[in-house]
Order: structure tokens, then sequence, then C-alpha cells
């Protein structure tokens, strides 16, 4: 394992959940510029928000673990971490961490010579559910936790910790004083959240105590039961919380999967849920029709989507025919299937009945998606290559296909290390240039890759570092299954890339139509109808690959049994011989040493055509993308990719993969050369994103210590800017070389950052100070149902 330790980001399908959000000041308001877009969480003061009752909010999975520092900890683990535990600062809603008056009265470095010296005056208040004061034995127990010297204590992250020298207690019980033996510009990253001692001070306690309880807690709530018949954590109101007191009496984190919480929403399970483009889209629907009946007299019945829309009239016809024809077994199954289509309509139905009654928050997730390029081997080995691919992107376009249908803003990000808003921000992405196709191509020749030139190799070789990959999906896959999982685009029957695939400027690509109107909802499979982007023509491997498997099998055949080898030449020389109309002389095909081998492979007297081919090979890249629900808006951003890439003569193969393998079989493993996946934005990237993009370390048995760096992209350079910014305690100046850094990661061209990603949530109108937190996240406290009219007249006349 590397040395370096590390705080852990990974990020690929899941959401990320920020800490509570305060009102206050953090250093560097002014630099960042102004966020992508606000928080959408219907703000409200808590003087119109109502005291008590209950609110489900759903989120992925009941956590393996209660304890954020252990490597299975995920969201709902940060979530229910945020409302029970002290969180020294938090996050502000431009992503910067402030302090959290709940537990701190103040904290500040007090010396930077000799030594960095940090004082934290605790809030005289704040105290433990089981009444001890919260002070200096938490913060020593949490250090020797977490500093990597035990290693009988199981952690997933300890950066920070390591370059604490001692804590010790201040003047009062109030102060705590933490001295560093190595300077630390993320100082406000630690001891956030912060564990009593009961356990962090044993390695026992640590790594089993946690798991699945907390038995003293410090928060706005208390963490009531976790109930995994009903896969629900009911979290309660603290009497015991010195801060305001939280509105809600119970908030109940409800697991359930993405794809079922339209139908949960309909169904009255949860109050709150963070949902995708199709469950967006089918409540965009389910107000329409609402508006539609009201103004059309006699409305109603089954919309005119979802189940069974498809259906043409004709189609209907047949299936009624066959239904009451006088084939009796043909009837019977037909009237089977048109009732099971009928419950399908009317559930469906009812579920959009139900759905007129959310809104949906929207804003954009602290993270992003990027174009990933695997420069371990392959063409994209060659750094000319990688700049020319990214080159060839039009990342506004892109930012489009996802964004502008939802009315978010489609700007590209301009950093790897922070977002608009956060004051590390700033947009470096001149250090590599923007959308030039002659530049790209000029990089390309210059890397000695040419059109029309000579592919030797067997037809059906990969350039990358996937030479043999099958789809790897549930279903069969493979020629002749119609799931051959893989999708060549500038491939059409041997044609080498000269045909193009969809429109350049004509049609609208985009996901979805931007009012998300039409009853077509943009992740629905292509039967829902117009507005959907592009799919792409399923490419079968064709008769040149056919030929030169068979050779390859034969030359194994050779190998394995001569005699058959020479039955199989014979046969072959007669075949031949019959196919030009001359007579096989005898002996032809059976000669002792020319008939002891088959053929070699095929190697194919064909040229590129348009597109790119070096030493005999095609520039065609493996691009991996997931193929779950959820992930259609990804697969259509990778598509328009593709076309891009084509334009510039660079085949992409696109491989759609499980998402269950999609990371640990494809990503981890270095066997992709494009791919899309998301990082988080951090208010601390000198610590969190250093792993990112370290430069990999070779290890004693030769492989690679790449840390997160799955672009296997990193130079000496990125790692000492990050070394001198983590050590760099003037903020300004550690901010400057942060930014500095993220120009050096856009020039090495590893990886592409396009576009933050949407975040879009469902709600019931009256639910307040809750939705798309945006860079900010929840104050749980202020959570709440806003009164109603009669109960704000009751206050009003009670004030009087």
């Amino acid at each position: 394992m590397s040395q370096r330790r590390r705080r852990s980001l990974a990020f690929l399908t899941s959401g990320v959940l920020a800490l509570p959000l305060l009102a206050g000041c953090g250093a560097g308001d002014e630099e960042g510029g102004p966020v992508a877009a606000g928080q959408d969480i219907a703000t409200t003061s808590r003087d119109r928000v109502a005291d008590g009752g209950v609110v489900r909010w759903a989120v992925d999975t009941l956590p393996d673990t209660l304890n954020t520092f252990q490597a299975d900890a995920d969201a709902t683990t940060a979530r229910i971490a945020g409302a029970v535990l002290p969180q020294l600062f938090v996050l502000d809603a431009k992503g910067q961490p402030v302090a959290n008056p709940d537990y701190l009265e103040k904290a500040e470095i007090v010396a930077r010579e000799p030594k960095q010296v940090v004082l934290y005056k605790l809030n005289q208040q704040a105290v433990w559910s089981d009444g001890r004061e919260i002070g200096a034995a938490d913060f020593v127990a949490q250090w020797r936790a977490l500093n990597g010297k035990d290693s009988a204590y199981w952690t997933a992250r300890n950066a920070g910790y390591e370059r604490i020298e001692k804590i010790e207690r201040g003047k009062t019980d109030l102060e705590v004083k933490v001295t560093f033996a190595k300077p630390y510009t993320d100082w406000r990253s630690l001891f956030t959240p912060l564990y009593p001692k009961q356990v962090t001070g044993t390695p026992d306690a640590f790594n089993e105590g946690a798991r699945g309880a907390l038995k003293v807690t410090a928060g706005a709530f208390n963490l009531g039961a976790v109930d995994k018949k009903t896969a629900t954590v009911a979290l309660t109101r603290n009497a015991r919380w010195w801060g305001r007191p939280a509105k809600l009496d119970t908030l109940v984190l409800t697991a359930v999967p993405r794809a079922d919480r339209p139908a949960a929403l309909a169904a009255g399970k949860l109050d709150m849920a963070e949902i995708d483009r199709t469950g967006a889209d089918r409540i965009a629907l389910a107000h329409r029709d609402a508006k539609a009946a009201q103004g059309a007299e006699g409305a109603g019945g089954a919309p005119a989507h979802g189940p069974g829309a498809s259906v043409t009239a004709a189609q209907a016809t047949m299936s009624w025919a066959i239904a009451y024809g006088a084939d009796e077994s043909k009837a019977k199954e037909e009237q089977a299937s048109r009732a099971a289509n009928a419950e399908a309509a009317k559930k469906y139905a009812d579920e959009q009945n139900a759905l007129r009654t959310f809104a949906v928050r929207k804003s954009l997730e602290p993270a992003y998606t990027q174009l990933a390029m695997n420069g371990a081997s392959g063409p994209l080995a060659d750094e000319r290559v990688r700049r020319a691919v990214a080159r060839a992107l039009d990342r506004k376009a892109l930012a489009e296909i996802v964004l502008k249908p939802l009315g978010l803003p489609a700007k590209p990000v301009g950093s790897h290390l922070a977002l608009a808003g956060q004051p590390a921000y700033a947009d470096n992405s001149d250090a590599l240039g923007g959308q030039d196709t002659q530049a790209a191509q000029a990089l390309l020749a210059d890397a000695g890759w040419r059109r029309g030139g000579k592919i030797t190799e067997p037809s059906g070789a990969k350039a990358g570092p996937e030479a043999s990959s099958e789809d790897d999906g549930k279903t069969p896959s493979g020629p002749g299954t119609g799931n051959d999982g893989l999708y060549v685009v500038g491939q059409d029957d041997e044609r080498n890339g000269d045909e193009r695939v969809g429109s350049e400027q004509g049609g609208d690509e985009r996901v979805g139509d931007e009012q998300g109107e039409a009853g077509n909802p943009a992740d629905a499979r292509p039967a829902a109808g117009p507005g959907l982007s592009p799919a792409l023509t399923v490419t079968p491997l064709a008769v040149q690959q056919q030929a030169s498997l068979l050779a390859q099998a034969e030359v194994a055949r050779a190998a394995a049994d001569p005699d058959a080898a020479r039955d199989t030449a014979a046969t072959a020389t007669e075949a031949e011989a019959d196919a030009k109309g001359a007579p096989v002389r005898e002996g032809d095909g059976a000669g002792p040493a020319k008939a002891s081998a088959a053929p070699a492979p095929a190697k194919q007297a064909r040229t590129s055509g348009s597109m790119l081919a070096k030493d005999g090979k095609a520039l065609s890249l493996r691009f991996v993308l997931p193929s779950g629900p959820g992930s259609e808006s990804l697969r259509a951003v990778g598509e328009r990719i593709a076309q891009m890439l084509q334009k510039v003569g660079i085949q992409a193969e696109l491989k759609k993969v499980a998402d269950e393998s999609f990371f640990k079989d494809h990503i981890a493993s270095g066997q992709y050369d494009l791919a899309l996946y998301s990082w988080p934005a951090t208010a601390y990237p000198a610590t969190d994103a250093r792993p990112i993009f370290a430069k990999p370390e070779p290890a004693a048995d030769g492989s690679l210590l790449v840390e997160q760096n799955y672009t296997r992209v990193g130079t000496d350079h990125i790692d000492q800017l990050f070394d001198q910014a983590l050590g760099e305690l003037d903020e300004g100046a550690s901010r400057e070389l942060i930014r500095k850094a993220d120009a050096r990661i856009w020039a090495a061209a590893g990886s592409i950052p396009l576009y933050q990603r949407p975040e879009l949530v469902a709600v019931k109108p009256s639910l307040v100070n809750a939705g798309a937190f945006g860079l900010g996240a929840p104050r749980f406290q202020d959570i709440g149902w806003k009164k109603s009219p009669a109960a704000k007249e009751k206050n009003a006349k009670e004030k009087k």
C-alpha cells in the first residue's frame, strides 16, 4: 500500500453528501466567483416552520457502519453523522468551511513558528448525550485512532492527523490546543465529525463498537432505531440539545433504490428523495396532465405516455383480433397479455395522479463529470494523443446535453480541484486549450497517426489496453445474440469510418427536449418517442473478423493435432482449387513440411480510410460506459464524444458494462481507454485531491501504485505543487499553488472536466429548508413543514 495516507473520495455512481449548512463568513469570499447554481430549498425562517412532524427522506442504502472513518462508510453514514455528531466546521452555500457556533466559539491558528498551533475554544454548553462535556479527551482519542501509528485501528482515511505532534488542554476545560509537527493548511478538515472517546478510545470500540449503533451522540438529533426489515433509520429530536431545537420530531432515512423512488413517492412512502431524470420527467408530466385536465371538460383516463402509450391503432386492432379470434391458445395468451398491460397502465396512471402533489427542486451537485483517459498504455500513453482527444471536444455542447433540458446553467467546469464559487476555483482550461479540430489533427499527425494508413493487424484488434474483452453484463453476449455490447462509431460494413454516425448539424441530439414536453421522458426506452438522444446502431464484427478468428483457431488445432491440420489444409487447398476451376495435384496439400502448420491469422490488405492508423494499427479506443438505469444521460454524452472524436479520425468503440463491474473491473483495474465518471468537490483540495492526481509509483512487483489516480497520468511537478500547498499556512498562497497544480493537470490531459452534475430532488411543496442543497448542505434542525395559514393567524393573535 502506498505511504500516502488519504481521505476516501471514490465517487462513481452514488451522490455526495456535504455537511450541515450555516451562515457565516469564510476566508476568500470574493474568490472563486459566484456559484454555478444556487440552492433550491424553499428557504423559510424558523418562525414560519411548524413544530413537530415526521419527514421520510430517501437514501441509497442502510449503512454498513456508522463510523465515517472506516472503509465501508457511505453517504448514508455521513448523513447520519451530520445530524447526530459534532461538526466543528461546516460548509456554507459556496462550499466554504465555516466555524459551527453550536460547537465552537472560536478556532484559529495562534502560532506559526516554530510550529503551527491551533487553539479551539468550545461552546460551553456543548455536551454529549450522556451529560459529559465535549473536551480535549475526545480530541486526543480521535487523533490517536487516526494518526496511523497503531495498526490495530482499521481506518480508511487519516490525512492530516499524522501531522499532529500533540494535543493538550488549554487554560480551561473548554480550550483544546493542537500542535502540528508539520504545517497543515487544511487543519479545518480535522475533527469533523468528532466522535466521543467511547468510540475512538480503543481499537475494539473503534473497529466494532460504532458499526451498528452510537450510544453517545451530540447533535440536534439522536440516533434511534436502525430497522433492517423496513430499511429505515430513525433520527429523533435531541431533548438535551443546547442550540435551536429541531423542528421535526423524527427524521426517517429510508433506503429506496433510485429506480424505485417515483413509485415510492407516489405510494406515500417518502416525502423527499433525490431522483434521476426519468423521475423528474414523470413529475413534470404529471403536472402538465393536471393542467390539461383542468382546461378540458371530461379530460381524464390513461395518460398519453407510460405503458402502452406507444401502441399504434393498428397494433391495438391486431391485439383485439387475436384475443377474440378462433385460435383459442393464442387468444388466451393474448388476453393475459392485454390484462397485464391494462394493469400496468392503470398502476402508472394512479402513480401519475399521486406524483402531481410533488415538486422538483433543482441545483448542481458538489461533483463534476469528467472524461478520463488511461495513460498507462496504448495510444493514450502519448500525451499528444490525449491532448488531441481533449481539443476535439466541444465541452459546452456536452454540458448542454445533460443540463440545458433541465433548465440548469450548462457552463463547462474549468477546474479539476474546485467548483465555481469555491475559493480555489479558477478556469485553467486555457492551459490545454479549447475545442480546435485543426489543432487536434496537428497533434495526431505529430504523433505519427495518418489517415488512409495501411492496417496489417488482424481485423478486430484493439489499439488500447483491452485487446480482448467481452461484455460483462448479465445477459448473453457475443455475435448472434443481439447483445454484443460493443458500439463502433465511424465503422459501417467495412467502410473504415467513411460513414458518419448521427447528424453533425441537424436534429436535436440532446437528452430530452428543453421543456420536458410531449410525454417523452429522456431516460425512457426508445419506444417512448422523440426527444431522446440518437442510439448508435450495433455493428456486427463482420466477415473479416470471423475469418481471422477461424484462422487463429486453426493455428491452435495444428499445435494440438498435426494430422488434423494436414487434413484441414488439404481440404482448404481443394476448396481453393474448386473456386478457381483448376485441378488439385496429388500431394499439394499434404507435404510433411508445408502442411504441418495452419495459416497465420490473416493480415488484411486494407487501409484506415478516413480514420487514423500508425504502424499497421488503427487508432481505435475502447470507451467504457455503465449500462444500468440512471446512466442514460451519461451514455448520451459518450455517444456525442465518440462522434466528436470521429471528426478528427479517432474511432471510439462504446462498451456498455454492468454497473457493478464498471469501477472494479474496468476503471480501477485500468481496463479501458476512455471512461466517464465523477469526482466530488471538496473544500480541502490540497488534502483530498492529491491522491487523485498523484504520479503513480512503481511497486516492488513491477505494478503501479496509483492511489486514486485511475488515469495513471501524473508528474513530479504536480506532486510538488500539492505538497507545497498542503504546508502553506497563508491561505491565499496555498490556493494559488492549488490553481497552479490544476493548470499542470490540464496540460497533462489525463482527465477533462465536462460539467457539474445535476441535482434533482422531489419534495412535498410544504416541506421547507430542504431540497437541492448545491454546494452547501442541510441544517437538519431547520428542516420542517411550513405552517398552515390558520396556524399563522393563531400565532399572530397570541403575540397580540
